[in-house]
């Protein structure tokens, strides 16, 4: 969450510095790149924002093992995400964005930690990815035993063939 809630400020920084600063005979809030950069900004912040109470949810109902799938794509999604608004807000910036003027820069690099120092992306990525072949696999061994489905069952996004438990 501190993640998103740095990303949220950046795109505060972004909105304010774009609706008060000139270029080129207009506010930089009527350039099209500028349009872009904020509108790409909150999809994917809203996205990490709605992954992270997914995941959440799925530790309340399910139990943090059948979560282990969302926990780690949080952790890959939340830390690319707010280094790639913190990135656009930087270049909105300009030099201002690098200098200690505005908190931007050091934003950036307290974030940039996040991207190792709880598991390298890359590992968390294989961990994600051998899940979902593992389920796969036990999908297509379900359907190869006989059990007369054509179809594998829709299985929960922790890499096992079994169903997510329904909340009640």
């Amino acid at each position: 969450m501190r993640a998103i809630g740095t990303a949220e400020r950046a795109i505060e920084m972004m909105c304010d510095y774009a609706n008060k600063r000139e270029s080129f005979g207009g506010p930089l809030a009527d350039k099209q790149f500028v349009q872009d950069f904020i509108a790409k900004s909150r999809m994917e912040v809203d996205q990490a924002r709605l992954l992270t109470l997914y995941a959440a949810w799925q530790m309340d109902t399910e139990g943090k093992r059948r979560a282990r799938q969302a926990i780690s794509m949080i952790k890959v999604v939340a830390a690319n995400v707010v280094m790639d608004v913190l990135d656009r807000a930087i270049q909105l910036h300009g030099s201002l964005g690098m200098s200690d003027d505005t908190p931007l820069a050091g934003m950036w690099r307290f974030s940039r930690m996040l991207r190792v120092a709880d598991g390298p992306d890359e590992v968390h990525k294989m961990v994600i990815a051998r899940r979902e072949l593992n389920r796969a696999a036990k999908q297509a061994e379900a359907a190869d035993s006989g059990e007369g489905q054509r179809h594998a069952p829709v299985t929960g996004t922790d890499g096992s063939a079994e169903p997510a438990k329904a909340a009640s």
